[in-house]
């Protein structure tokens, strides 16, 4: 191979990654359902991911998440992020991450991007897109709850207020009374003109949201009253492993992917065990934008999302076409380096 056919390697931070995505809620948002849409059409490989445990740090955990994608974009890669609650107590984030892009036709890697901001606007603008989508057909939501407060929280009201929702009200319910005091802090500092709830129990949230979103970092169901539900909120499971099975079963069920969805004990996966059978899922997102699907506006509707590969790949290569054409893109030189076939 000659080497100038080797792609040059480029490292892109987190702050540049941040630059080229900030402000541009809608066309991520657009950027994510068009990623959908090619999934949905097979023009997308995305493997199940790998999950690395450790048996001294149980409640901790690294994920591989290959996928390639076709259409425009025309990419492979790997995003490698790691999920460490425990993180939190000493005041650092729960989750860190790099996504690698490698080129299509030579296969080399040409990026590694810092993809826990690639990660958080994916999951974000996944769920303002389900929010929209899911919420047509019903009266528009104007009492949002957020249960959980992280970042991925944040993400997702960002996205939210980004593609034109706005709310009444907003509620806050955490585990962690500073955290949700803290989420709180920044809404009022954004400016947000709801009226803004810390409530002291779940059922209160649950009941008083009009739109729910789980963003925690549960690993086990942790809510089963299926009468706190009896409003039909529309629900953005997030984090995938708070409700239990009694609550899925009672409700309209959406996924982004169902083989990948229901694995790894999340909460879809535990209807499955239970039931034996897969009749709970009304099915896929892309089935909803491609209209094979609609929800009923009288019913509880759960959006549960596992996170594809595919939706890094799209909004990584985003990112790097926008660095690069900034002339910001910082190369490392001569980092394949002996690219003879022999001596």
């Amino acid at each position: 191979m000659s080497a100038d056919a080797v792609p040059p390697f480029a490292v892109i931070s987190g702050a540049q990654v941040q630059r080229a995505l900030q402000g541009r809620e809608k066309q991520v948002t657009e950027l994510v359902e068009a990623t959908y849409r090619l999934h949905g059409a097979g023009d997308s490989v995305n493997p199940p991911s790998y999950f690395l445990r450790f048996p001294d740090r149980p409640t901790a955990r690294i994920i591989a998440l290959p996928a390639s994608i076709g259409g425009p974009v025309r990419v492979d890669g790997l995003k490698w992020i790691s999920s460490f609650p425990q993180n939190v107590a000493a005041g650092l984030p729960r989750a860190s991450a790099v996504l690698i892009l490698n080129d299509h036709d030579t296969g080399y890697p040409f990026a590694c991007l810092e993809s826990s901001i690639i990660s958080a606007t994916r999951t974000a603008a996944s769920a303002a897109l389900a929010a929209d989508r899911l919420s047509r057909g019903r009266a528009r939501p104007n009492r949002v709850g957020f249960f959980g407060v992280g970042l991925i929280a944040r993400y997702i009201h960002t996205f939210l207020a980004g593609t034109g929702w706005s709310f009444d009200e907003i509620g806050i319910y955490d585990l962690h009374a500073q955290s949700a005091a803290g989420f709180r802090g920044y809404l009022q500092q954004a400016g947000v003109p709801a009226r803004i709830t810390v409530h002291e129990g779940a059922e209160q949230l649950i009941r008083s949201s009009d739109l729910v979103v789980f963003a925690t970092v549960a690993g086990q169901p942790h809510v089963s009253e299926p009468s706190w539900f009896e409003h039909h909120p529309l629900v953005l499971h997030v984090s995938l492993r708070d409700l239990s099975p009694q609550i899925l079963l009672d409700a309209v069920n959406i996924v982004d992917d169902v083989e990948h969805c229901l694995k790894a004990d999340t909460s879809p996966h535990l209807v499955e065990q239970l039931t034996g059978n897969r009749d709970f899922l009304n099915g896929t997102l892309d089935d909803v934008l491609a209209g094979r699907v609609t929800v009923p506006a009288d019913r509880t509707v759960v959006f549960s999302p596992f996170g594809l590969g595919v939706l890094d790949l799209a909004v990584g290569k985003h990112v790097y076409d926008e660095v690069q054409c900034s002339g910001d893109l910082h190369v490392v030189p001569d980092f394949f380096h002996d690219l003879r076939r022999h001596g």
